[in-house]
């Protein structure tokens, strides 16, 4: 017997090669017990109707099953949106609105003036103000104490890694949301077929959005360099979007005209939705080059990403009533329950208005609702 569960205590230790020692000492502890407590019937004196447990033929198949062969598989791969192309990344000193202004016109052209004549006064358009604030994004999560001492398998030792990709996800939805709610795709939609259409995405209709960016206009309706940068779709396009990249000619055209747009670079959004056929797709400039911001994201001075906090333990450990505490690993929690509390926090925020939704310069995107050919 003592033979078997040494057996079972060395398969045990393989399968954690590399681990912590005190996760190996654990390992010992605990076959340590099986040894001493599981190693037959003991002797109950006078008192027969006392039962002791006995470890039987069928324990050592259970034991074995749960010590031996207990193992935490990977787990699902989550799809990442790569949005930082696509905002501008601005900081705010605190969680009060600050203001920003853009000039998005230059002053009147000249006139002709005949001989004796006088120049007209001209004008000057104000900056466009935007304000815009951030706000917090929190979770807490709470483990017991005895869930993370019986986790020999190491099922909660990647939970900060989980807590840190919740937080990048949220990051992501937020970023998606501000071009297809509602409210921007409608204010997309009311400036016309060069901001907005319904094509499918192919690169004909690609194409047709390089020329509607090249159509923009500032506010005095001065052509202004804006050109297509990037495509972001839907992920039932994934494929398509494959294929215009790696076609030199234009896919869809038995003409052999070269395609134009596979230089383009395509962006997956796995957060936009859609039922095929009729996929949304996006065009976005790329603002660095051009100065146009589609989006803005913004954060707090000093939060440059999410945080992950633990409470602090309030148990100390003493020698004598009138002894110094000490302090305990923070594994043992609180004092009333022994949970061990996390919760992870972010700060993060944009531009909102009630017609423009959450664009901030609407001249640096285009929409496509994709359920026409």
């Amino acid at each position: 017997m003592r033979r078997l569960l040494a057996a079972m205590r060395d398969i045990r230790k393989n399968q954690l090669t590399g681990a912590a020692p005190e996760r190996l000492a654990e390992v010992d502890d605990k076959f340590r017990y099986l040894d001493a407590n599981l190693n037959g019937a003991f002797a109950t004196g006078d008192t027969p109707e006392k039962l002791m447990e006995v470890m039987t033929s069928g324990d050592f198949t259970y034991a074995i099953q749960e010590f031996v062969q207990r193992k935490a598989l990977p787990g699902y791969q989550r799809k990442v949106f790569a949005f930082e192309p696509l905002v501008k990344l601005d900081t705010v000193p605190n969680y009060l609105p600050v203001t920003r202004y853009q000039n998005r016109a230059g002053v009147d052209d000249l006139e002709l003036v005949t001989e004796k004549g006088q120049a007209r006064p001209g004008s000057v358009d104000d900056a466009t103000k935007r304000q815009y604030q951030v706000w917090r994004w929190e979770k807490q999560y709470d483990f017991s104490h005895e869930n993370l001492v019986n986790d020999d398998i190491g099922y909660f030792e990647d939970v900060a890694s989980k807590m840190g990709e919740a937080a990048r996800r949220t990051l992501e939805r937020f970023v998606s949301r501000l071009y297809t709610n509602t409210t921007s795709i409608a204010r997309l939609n009311g400036l016309g077929a060069l901001y907005a259409g319904t094509g499918r995405m192919t690169t004909t209709h690609i194409s047709e959005v390089r020329m509607a960016f090249n159509q923009r206009v500032d506010a005095r309706n001065a052509p202004i360099n804006a050109s297509l940068g990037y495509v972001v779709h839907h992920s039932g396009l994934t494929d398509t979007a494959k294929q215009i990249k790696n076609s030199e000619l234009v896919p869809e055209l038995a003409t052999h005209g070269v395609n134009v747009v596979r230089d383009t670079i395509f962006i997956e959004d796995p957060y936009i939705v859609g039922t095929a056929p009729n996929l949304p797709w996006y065009g976005f400039v790329d603002y660095g080059a051009f100065g146009i911001i589609p989006l803005i994201l913004a954060r707090r001075q000093g939060v440059p990403g999410p945080m992950i906090l633990r409470k602090h333990s309030d148990i100390e450990s003493v020698t004598s009533m009138l002894g110094s505490g000490a302090a305990v690993d923070p594994i043992w929690g609180d004092f009333a329950s022994g949970n061990i509390v996390l919760k992870v926090v972010d700060v993060f925020g944009t531009f909102t208005d009630l017609v423009e939704g959450n664009l901030y310069d609407t001249r640096g995107i285009f929409y496509s609702a994709g359920n026409t050919p």
